[in-house]
């Protein structure tokens, strides 16, 4: 049987962090070789919010392939992009903004909360939306459309921007009479979502993540200077004890087990104690990924022909896409 297409992606703001890692990086590593799938560094939705400083972003392209190869994304199953280099992107784009109201994106709930949060961490307010912006579920579609994606894998918060595409292929479908597009599925991570050392969700912008490219020092330290409580046991409570809980998650996702059984082996440690215990797993847990990302950081010229030959891949298959959309479309000249 044909393998099922799969896209999935990271935007290039930072380095990828442990977020990403147990909650995206393994399972996309695990499922390469049961889909065909696809990899995008998504640097154009990076600049919807980022178009003041697009050296941020460049700067991040290869930091974010570097970590994906580095987890054990092998660039023989899986194929690494980027999608400023996929110009039939932003052509699908324009054609699919005429098939969405704007009302529709500015009740998009994943939209708004992102609004939310850039007006509390920076005090913008909704006149300072960008159209980028509250268009990015658009592209979005242009995205997962262009390979003709079958599975989307993304944390519970990107379901609406399933659905967007979903809305939009169906509405394509209908008024052009035609049927190019899967419906796309949502994957759902199994991994519980971690969050950052100071309670907050953990985030480039917040600065509260160990990062895969850290050392193991820069590790040590943060983790010792993560938010715990005032209580004076481990336990795993994540509605009434979220700071500790996090740091138990961890250590329990670093050892593949429930996190209510580790928390009950280690209840007697102190804090000072747990967190040495958890900084030194981590490190060693990340030791084969730091070694890796070490090795490609020294043959940057190496990362650039595995996006150069994704680049090369996608570029076929998105021309593939667009000669169908046109012929429906009317607009094959």
């Amino acid at each position: 049987m044909e393998k099922k297409t799969l896209l999935t992606g990271d935007r290039p703001t930072g380095p990828l962090h442990i977020g990403h890692y147990f909650g995206s990086l393994l399972n996309r590593v695990a499922m390469q070789d049961e889909f065909d799938s696809y990899i995008m560094v998504a640097d154009v939705q990076a600049l919807t919010d980022n178009f003041n400083q697009p050296e941020r972003v460049r700067e991040n392209v290869l930091e974010v392939a570097m970590d994906n190869i580095a987890s054990g994304v092998d660039p023989k199953r899986s194929t690494l992009f980027i999608q400023s280099q996929i110009p039939q992107i932003a052509e699908l784009t324009v054609f699919y903004s005429n098939l969405i109201t704007v009302n529709t994106l500015k009740r998009n709930p994943t939209v708004k909360a992102e609004i939310a949060e850039k007006k509390e961490l920076f005090g913008q307010d909704g006149e300072s939306v960008t159209y980028g912006f509250l268009g990015y579920p658009v592209s979005q579609a242009a995205d997962i459309t262009i390979v003709r994606a079958h599975i989307v894998p993304v944390g519970d918060d990107q379901l609406p921007m399933i659905e967007t595409t979903r809305e939009i292929v169906e509405r394509f479908h209908r008024m052009y009479k035609t049927e190019i597009f899967p419906l796309p599925q949502a994957k759902l991570s199994d991994s519980p979502r971690i969050l950052g050392l100071d309670g907050n969700k953990m985030s480039k912008s917040l600065n509260n993540a160990v990062y895969l490219k850290d050392s193991p020092e820069e590790t040590i330290e943060k983790i010792k200077t993560a938010k715990t409580d005032s209580g004076t046991t481990i336990e795993f409570n994540p509605k009434e004890r979220p700071e500790i809980s996090n740091l138990v998650l961890i250590y329990s996702l670093i050892h593949n087990r429930n996190p209510k059984d580790v928390a009950s082996e280690i209840k007697h440690n102190t804090y000072s104690e747990f967190k040495l215990k958890l900084a030194g797993d981590l490190n060693r847990h990340l030791m084969p990924v730091r070694a890796k990302r070490a090795e490609l950081e020294a043959k940057p010229h190496y990362v650039k022909e595995i996006l150069d030959m994704g680049r090369v891949k996608v570029l076929e298959k998105a021309e593939e896409t667009l000669k169908l959309v046109r012929e429906a479309m009317k607009i094959n000249y």
